[in-house]
């Protein structure tokens, strides 16, 4: 299961009948109900990002759309019946796509041949592979293709949107400070070449939008001004041989605001937004025009007279605003990744599909941000931390958005400076307790203030609630890491400035009228290791042992009685992350630096059992297995052979082998958990970092269809393992998974077997004669017979 794509990539588009919206959805168009705002379908079939969704126009019964891609291919579909009726390949990607002869009047569409003008990336003739930072605008037979026009109406230096207007006559592009229109002719064909006129600026322009009627386009610029040309193309668009506007307009006093003598009969400004304005579009009567930005407030503008209204507080940038064929509702599409169902009549937010929020925009602004999302791992849920100050919580499952918790009470401007970031997000195992750190950031040097806050889900509305609020809990040092007991009400937090702090929750004393319990966390005891940085902490299974990483060495504590059990080894860099490895008696631990290394170490033993020299991500481990996943960022120079820049690896605590391994992109920011499916099954999720997530069986050999490329040699790992003889006998199971399934895992096989055939143990090892027979395979060379 895949999900967590933007729903905001491109301008989605709705049906003829209003009740449904298609939304691009990563390499795939999802079909939202506008009634209850959930998915209730998909078209699947393109193999990249879904750049275009045009429905073709017509009664309620009409459910065709088009559709464009980056992997060059436009496609033709029934989505009521979630077919692919046609498939043209391009073979070059499209980053933008049209199709003016839609917006046609309706009885004139069925006699035309459709002609969709794109904008894509420009292939070399010689071996079609694509230029950098280049792109052009061609046309492309709808109705009958057979190659791409050669005919081209522009070349830029990168990509831009299309925009055409509602009735179909006119096309335009901004670039730089320059509109370009083209004329779209009556009768397209091939050869045809549109006329142009370009309209010019002093500032770069960022959106434009045509009116629906008349000949009026209004565009936006990055400082927040919106410009509206009247009569644009009046001198050079003709209609049958007769200039459009008989008045000469040679005179710069009859163009008032026209500049450079522009084919436009005038030109004037408003100006409200303080940053760039990303969304303009006329409403369909061509009365208003709407406006929006960074400020995440939709402005409404009376054409006529220039008076306001607004809808303020969407609480995010805003990014498309679409009209449906019923003028009562349209859509908004936001930045954080949500869709809002727009009532017209009374400017309200009817209701909204939430997707996941994207990673936080102030990430560089506050070292000590985790970018680790927080699982539930019974229920499926994962939470993220959002740039409005609060935890979504997202369903893996049903990929959709169930609620936010408002970690901080303070309104979120999109376009005030960050002074607050909520820096980290913990669950406990069960899901019903969680840690969260929001950090104050200083104003030249002065005021940071760092908040833990604990939360309680309510058993009723299954939400969080605020329990215990603590400032200043390690006094001005930042909070490292945050871990919770496994089986009682118990929390462990680490900091830079050298202590970790135990915390105890306690409830308390209820009146008799009262059935909400409340709890409350109080500091239980306060250790610390030489004055050493504690980075990270972990319980072990049953809880009796409390893990704490103090620099390179690990501290290991009875956190009953506050007493030092014991100190393990010592490694290279820093320990940035802790993690005892299910119900065996392995220790896992990650440390960060120059450095980098994944060690496992032994508990009955107090030594490392093994260690990899690999920068990891993140890590995650099974409750009752001793398996555990890491996410391994490659080196660039080694990216074109994993095919992606980071791998997942699977590993059973006692084997430094890696029992499976999969390429996937996106790796730096990621995340990974084992969670329980809904079958009682073990899965694993892994989250990118643009939080995107698939879901899969790490134990099935089919996993690798979702889209996830399987890796059999892992070349450039450090290893300080033995292969054994299993690595040429993959059927044959070297663990027991202590569930009713057969383990089908992936190896890395070796290049040289023979050598490492013999070295597994005497009492697993197969019969003599499947060993004899292999071995001597093994050593010999096959020839290959040819047979006439």
């Amino acid at each position: 299961m895949k999900g967590g794509q933007s729903y905001v990539s491109c301008s989605p588009s709705f049906s003829n009948s209003g009740d449904r919206l298609l939304v691009g959805s990563g390499t795939s168009v999802a079909i939202f109900s506008t009634t209850t705002a959930l998915q209730v379908s998909s078209l699947d079939g393109h193999t990249d990002t879904v750049t275009s969704v045009i429905v073709v126009p017509g009664s309620n019964i009409v459910t065709y759309c088009w559709t464009s891609s980056l992997d060059g291919t436009i496609r033709h579909w029934d989505f009521s019946l979630l077919k692919c009726i046609k498939i043209i390949d391009l073979k070059l990607p499209i980053f933008s796509m049209v199709i003016p002869s839609l917006l046609s009047p309706e009885e004139e569409i069925s006699e035309k041949k459709h002609f969709a003008y794109v904008c894509m990336q420009t292939g070399n003739e010689k071996d079609n592979r694509p230029k950098l930072c280049s792109a052009q605008i061609r046309k492309c037979n709808l109705t009958d293709f057979h190659k791409l026009s050669t005919i081209t109406l522009k070349e830029t230096k990168k990509p831009h949107p299309l925009i055409v207007s509602p009735c179909g006559k006119f096309l335009g592009i901004k670039e730089k400070r320059t509109l370009h229109i083209w004329k779209v002719p009556k009768v397209d064909s091939n050869s045809a070449v549109s006329k142009k006129i370009s309209l010019h600026h002093t500032k770069t322009f960022s959106v434009l939008a045509f009116h629906p009627t008349e000949r009026i386009v209004a565009a936006g610029d990055v400082t927040g001004r919106i410009l509206i040309f009247r009569g644009f193309g009046a001198k050079n668009f003709q209609e049958n041989d007769v200039l459009l506007n008989r008045t000469s307009m040679t005179d710069e006093e009859c163009k008032p605001g026209v500049r450079q003598n522009d084919d436009a009969e005038s030109c004037s400004t408003w100006h409200w937004h303080s940053d760039a304005v990303n969304l303009l579009s006329f409403s369909s009567d061509g009365v208003y025009l709407y406006s929006g930005g960074k400020e995440g407030v939709l402005v409404l503008w009376q054409l006529d007279t220039g008076k306001k209204k607004f809808l303020p507080r969407i609480g995010s940038p805003l990014r498309y605003f679409v009209d449906s064929l019923d003028p009562s509702f349209a859509s908004i599409s936001c930045a954080d990744n949500q869709i809002h169902i727009l009532k017209i009549s009374s400017v309200e937010i009817m209701r909204s599909i939430s997707g996941i929020k994207p990673p936080l925009s102030s990430q560089e602004t506050c070292e000590s941000i985790s970018s680790q999302a927080a699982f539930d791992r019974s229920s499926g849920l994962v939470a993220v931390q959002t740039d409005n100050y609060g935890i979504q919580f997202y369903s893996l499952f049903a990929n959709r958005g169930l609620y936010e918790v408002q970690v901080c009470e303070r309104n979120y401007q999109p376009v005030d400076e960050v002074t607050v970031v909520v820096t980290m997000v913990e669950l406990s195992t069960d899901g019903s307790m969680m840690g969260t750190v929001e950090v104050k950031l200083p104003e030249e040097g002065i005021g940071g203030l760092i908040c833990l806050k604990f939360w309680d889900l309510d058993s009723d509305t299954k939400r969080f609630s605020m329990s215990t609020l603590v400032y200043e809990p390690h006094r001005d040092a930042h909070i490292s890491a945050i871990t919770f007991h496994p089986t009682c009400r118990m929390a462990v937090s680490t900091s830079y400035g050298g202590d970790f702090k135990i915390w105890v929750c306690r409830e308390e004393t209820q009146q008799k009228d009262q059935t909400h319990r409340n709890f409350s966390w109080m500091c239980h005891a306060v250790g610390s290791y030489k004055n050493k940085a504690m980075r990270a902490a972990a319980f072990s299974a049953d809880g009796s042992v409390l893990a704490v990483a103090a620099d390179t060495v690990i501290t290991l504590w009875d956190h009953d009685k506050n007493e030092l059990i014991a100190v393990v080894g010592e490694t290279p860099s820093p320990i940035g992350r802790l993690i005892f490895v299910g119900n065996s008696e392995y220790l896992l631990s990650v440390s960060y630096g120059s450095t980098p290394q994944l060690s496992v170490w032994s508990m009955s033993k107090l030594a490392a059992s093994w260690s990899y020299r690999i920068q990891i991500e993140a890590v995650s481990c099974a409750l009752d297995l001793s398996y555990f996943a890491i996410i391994a960022l490659i080196p660039k120079s080694k990216e074109r052979l994993f095919k992606g820049d980071g791998i997942i690896l699977v590993f059973n605590a006692t084997d430094p082998i890696p029992v499976a391994s999969w390429s996937v992109t996106k790796a730096k920011g990621g995340s990974i958990a084992f969670i329980k499916g809904k079958t009682s099954q073990t899965l694993l999720a892994y989250l990118n970092g643009d939080r995107e997530y698939v879901l899969f069986d790490p134990y099935d050999k089919e996993a690798h269809e979702l889209n996830m490329t399987m890796e059999d040699d892992l070349v450039g790992l450090e290893e300080n393992g033995q292969f054994g003889y299993t690595s040429i006998y993959p059927e044959l199971p070297a663990f027991e998974l202590k569930r009713n399934k057969t383990s089908s895992v992936f190896s890395g096989v070796s290049n040289r077997p023979w050598e490492t055939i013999f070295s597994g143990s005497s009492h697993m090892l197969p019969p003599l004669t499947k060993l004899c027979s292999e071995f001597m395979e093994s050593l010999m060379e096959k020839r290959t017979s040819m047979v006439e």
